[in-house]
């Protein structure tokens, strides 16, 4: 059979209650493609019209995502469609059985079918009928949308529903604001996609009904149970994800361009955030160990410290030596019972000596202390430092008093007899 004296027909390979597909050859071009011709659109006078109108829209999307749309026209009183031939299969299964695929297939089917869609809500348009069967895999497992805008107008011409209240075409995919009643909208696309997308992990639509009025309802009402509870080996993040795709508000779902972005990075592994990179430490000059603080370049304060507030000293307990200044001046007095030691480098501002070792200012190395034998020292408690003010040198006379305190009272005495002796005799006189 020969369409428009340029497409040959070959063999039927779908088949649907208002059209049919057949795979061809254009014999003008010389390749193959898919012929899609619509059945029964003589009892809608306008369906002329809107076929063409959205074949149109179609052949803008250029999108390697997208089933490319090549031809349109009338033959023997038939509309009919020329599109990209896909050498594959749809997602629908064969003889109603689900297609189940990994979490890993799921994810690149995801990725490329978001990547279609987000190309047509750029151009405006809404597809309407995202379901397994719209999306064909080719054999190097690329996706590809099928029947953009021409499902709209041939399986659901409204809000999803007939006259009679029976749900047309995909029911099992419909967003609760179709099923109110409400116009599709792009998000209205991701929630359908969702759906396909749960199925392909569960094997099953998230809603089953056996009636279409309660379908409905669970679509508008009923949260979707998580693939995880029904034994589906998959990452955390991703059944998250894919139940922000089923949000019962279309403002709560993502944009068909965000879902592909993240499905291509691999975030739905649950893979960790890299850590950030370390900042390169300053070389030490040469000659001293990392680490080291060179001979009179300032040191950093503890943290929480100011850096005036810096204690000079700190207590040491009891069981370690003390510090080497305290030592010092307890033993002003017994010289013999102090060890020679070897001279120790001065203690950095905010450290404290310890039990076996003290930093060095300049090379960092611990110098060892020999033990000091004497009794354990009381020490004063922790104070800053401050500046110490030389001592003025002390009476002779106030030093006799102190060491000899009776004699000093007795001289007094007769000292003060003589005065007022004398004072008297001056009187009388």
């Amino acid at each position: 059979m020969l369409v428009a004296d340029r497409y040959r027909l070959q063999v039927c390979v779908g088949r649907g209650g208002m059209g049919e597909v057949w795979r061809a050859t254009d014999e003008v071009l010389g390749r193959d493609v898919a012929v899609k011709l619509m059945l029964g659109h003589e009892h809608d006078p306008s369906a002329a019209d809107r076929f063409r109108m959205e074949a149109q829209t179609a052949a803008r999307l250029s999108h390697p995502h997208v089933v490319g749309v090549f031809d349109f026209g009338t033959w023997d009183g038939k509309l009919y469609l020329v599109m990209e031939l896909v050498a594959g299969d749809s997602l629908a299964g064969d003889r109603g059985r689900s297609v189940v695929l990994g979490a890993e297939q799921v994810a690149t089917v995801a990725a490329h079918a978001a990547a279609g869609l987000a190309a047509a809500h750029r151009q405006g348009v809404v597809h309407r009928d995202i379901k397994p069967g719209n999306l064909l895999m080719d054999a190097d497992g690329t996706v590809k949308l099928a029947d953009f805008g021409i499902a709209r107008f041939v399986d659901d011409p409204s809000a999803g529903l007939t006259t009679t209240g029976q749900i047309v075409g995909t029911g099992l995919y419909l967003a609760p604001e179709r099923a109110l009643g409400q116009p599709a909208s792009p998000a209205s696309d991701v929630y359908s996609l969702g759906c396909v997308l749960y199925q392909l992990l569960t094997g099953q639509t998230p809603f089953r009904a056996d009636t279409a009025t309660a379908l409905l309802y669970q679509h508008i009402d009923t949260p979707p149970a998580p693939p995880r509870q029904l034994g589906v080996p998959m990452p955390a993040a991703f059944e998250a994800y894919l139940l922000s795709l089923l949000a019962k508000q279309p403002e709560q779902r993502p944009t068909a361009q965000a879902i592909a972005d993240w499905f291509s990075s691999g975030a739905w592994r649950d893979q960790p955030m890299p850590l950030p990179q370390a900042v390169p430490s300053q070389p030490a000059p040469h000659g001293m160990p990392p680490g080291s603080t060179p001979q009179g370049a300032p040191r950093t304060p503890p943290h929480g410290v100011p850096p005036r507030a810096v204690p000079q000293h700190q207590a040491t307990p009891p069981h370690q030596a003390a510090p080497l200044h305290q030592a010092a001046a307890a033993h002003q007095g017994a010289p013999h019972s102090v060890r020679p030691t070897a001279p120790h480098p001065a203690v950095a501002p905010g450290g404290a000596a310890g039990p076996n070792a003290v930093p060095g200012p300049v090379h960092g190395g611990p110098v060892a202390h020999a033990p000091v034998a004497h009794a354990p020292v009381a020490h004063a408690p922790q104070q800053r430092s401050r500046r110490v003010q030389p001592q003025p040198a002390e009476n002779p006379l106030a030093a006799i008093s102190r060491r000899r305190p009776r004699r000093t009272a007795a001289v007094a005495g007769a000292v003060a007899f003589v005065v007022f002796l004398l004072i008297g005799m001056a009187w009388l006189s």
